[in-house]
């Protein structure tokens, strides 16, 4: 089963699985490194220590006093792996991505929304302090700029054409998500029980018809993710796999299933 799994997984990130149309996309350069202000770094410290160290430990390795039990488990900032990011699979978030997270929160989590609670200032200070867990942040190869994302197509507002474009994503859906996500992407597929993150630790696939879901809460995020993929965890990119017209089918899929739960299976089969 395991083997079977990454062989689904990996058919689908290049593309091999039934439904692919999509021409090769061009992955931007890595970028300059961003350079690092030990003075903002050490403010940023401080922050970290009344807010951050409970759950993800004073060295940044997810082992606070409030980790244990905790599922999932906070990120380990001394990995340099981060799951919520605009930039291409395997790259390290920008800031953006980094204050996105803070001040949103990650739902369905124990990471809280920091929005009201820390000023613009304290964000951008405790970003700093996070690169520092990790040697990852000093080297330039590891670094890209965000993605072009485009705007959500407008059809994505009207409940006729919405529909219309989920029942076009459904072989995709079957053929790609399926295996992890189940046939109704209630998080239930037959891989679902042997999925685990790159540090050995169990990793259930996303009930994508929840009310909330992690990557954020409109359809930008989920294509986002689609894009991105979640570093860390089997969840690979679509970028290179799909056409855009083909994510943004597999987006109204989602949708529509969290829209209407009860008609998710009849989407998906």
């Amino acid at each position: 089963m395991v083997r079977f799994v990454r062989f689904v997984l990996l058919m689908a990130a290049v593309g091999l699985l039934p439904g692919n149309t999509a021409e090769p996309v061009p992955l931007p350069a890595a970028s300059a490194k961003p350079q690092v202000s030990s003075a903002l770094a050490a403010q940023g410290r401080h922050v970290f220590e009344r807010h951050c160290v409970i759950c993800h430990g004073r060295w940044g390795d997810g082992r606070g006093e409030m980790a244990r039990g905790m599922i999932p488990k906070p990120r380990r900032f001394t990995a340099g792996v981060f799951k919520y990011r605009s930039t291409p699979s395997g790259f390290l978030p920008t800031d953006a991505d980094l204050a996105r997270t803070i001040r949103g929160g990650v739902a369905g989590t124990s990471m809280p929304v920091f929005a009201g609670v820390l000023s613009e200032r304290d964000v951008d200070l405790v970003i700093e302090a996070v690169k520092t867990f990790s040697s990852k942040w000093d080297h330039a190869e590891n670094h890209a700029p965000a993605l072009p994302l485009p705007s959500p197509p407008e059809w994505l507002e009207d409940a006729s054409a919405l529909k219309q474009h989920a029942a076009a994503a459904a072989p995709l859906f079957l053929a790609n998500c399926a295996p992890c996500h189940g046939f109704s992407g209630r998080g239930d597929g037959p891989a679902a029980p042997t999925l685990e993150n790159d540090w050995g630790e169990p990793t259930p696939p996303a009930d994508l018809t929840a009310s909330v879901l992690r990557c954020g809460p409109g359809p930008e995020d989920i294509y986002r993710t689609l894009v991105t993929g979640l570093n860390g965890t089997p969840m690979p990119s679509f970028l290179e796999a799909t056409a855009e017209s083909q994510r943004w089918d597999l987006v109204a899929w989602i949708v529509a299933a969290r829209a209407s739960r009860s008609g998710a299976a009849e989407i998906g089969r």
